[in-house]
């Protein structure tokens, strides 16, 4: 598992780098070259522009539109990445047994637990990098996103409700908001999973904090592109996860209510 995460996050890293992060300041004009600018940045800020004149000119709105309709795009990639990783996670006590049936560390054994590893898998039809796939996809088209807003020049040139898009929230109203979903959206994703992994249940309070001080520095425009973007996920999360976010405060309340009695 620790295997897959780090194999992951280097995909994630390397994706980032070939994204064009080098350009990151540069505006993005018809005349920008390469795959990624033209195929990818280019034509998001043109759908903001887009949007944006079809409201009046309004960037902010056509960030909040925009942003919604990229995440009911890439939603079916989200369902199918959710199913996978339940049908994972409903494995693990099974794959326990494995692990501790092989418990030996020499090559035979642990060639002989891969092997059973991958039998238990196909018997139950789980791919275990099918929970990947729908991630890598996702990626080129929120860092492409994220690149249109910063790269787009018309959207530092207009405000909306009480900021400048182009300049951070003079009153920090908006860093907090995307602090506080992150960390209700986080904790609706990792509900019965979190006290089972101490390392997430950190990462549930380091994500938000490292929101709020990216977004108190950077453009609100990227600010109010977070905000829809956790609200948006709560959503989505809450419906798939429902019986699972249900079943697991349940456990907590009746929990609580068991240490009380004792």
């Amino acid at each position: 598992m620790k295997k897959r995460l780090i194999a992951l996050m280097a995909i994630i890293g390397l994706m980032a780098l070939l994204s064009g992060c080098t350009e990151y300041n540069q505006p993005i004009t018809p005349e920008s070259s390469g795959i990624w600018n033209e195929y990818i940045v280019y034509p998001l800020s043109q759908l903001i522009t887009l949007v944006a004149d079809f409201f009046s000119g309004s960037y902010g709105l056509a960030i909040i539109i925009v942003t919604l309709i990229i995440r009911l795009a890439i939603l079916p990639l989200m369902i199918k990445q959710t199913k996978n990783s339940k049908a994972m996670q409903a494995l693990q006590p099974e794959m326990k047994k494995l692990r501790e049936k092989h418990s030996s560390k020499d090559a035979q054994t642990q060639q002989k637990l891969q092997q059973e590893t991958m039998a238990l898998f196909q018997s139950h039809g789980v791919n275990p990098l099918a929970g990947c796939f729908p991630l890598i996809i996702q990626m080129p088209i929120l860092i492409g996103f994220y690149h249109a807003i910063v790269r787009t020049e018309a959207i530092k040139d207009h405000n909306f409700l009480w900021f400048d898009l182009g300049n951070p929230d003079p009153i920090y109203v908006l860093p907090l908001v995307a602090g506080i979903t992150t960390f209700i959206q986080q904790k609706l994703m990792m509900a019965g999973t979190a006290n089972q992994n101490p390392q997430m249940a950190m990462m549930l309070y380091i994500m938000p904090v490292m929101i709020i001080i990216f977004a108190i520095n950077f453009p609100a425009a990227l600010s109010l592109y977070w905000v829809v973007g956790n609200l948006f996920m709560i959503v989505q999360t809450y419906f798939i996860k429902g019986p699972e976010i249900k079943e697991a405060q349940t456990a907590k309340a009746g929990g609580n209510s068991g240490g009380k009695k004792k």
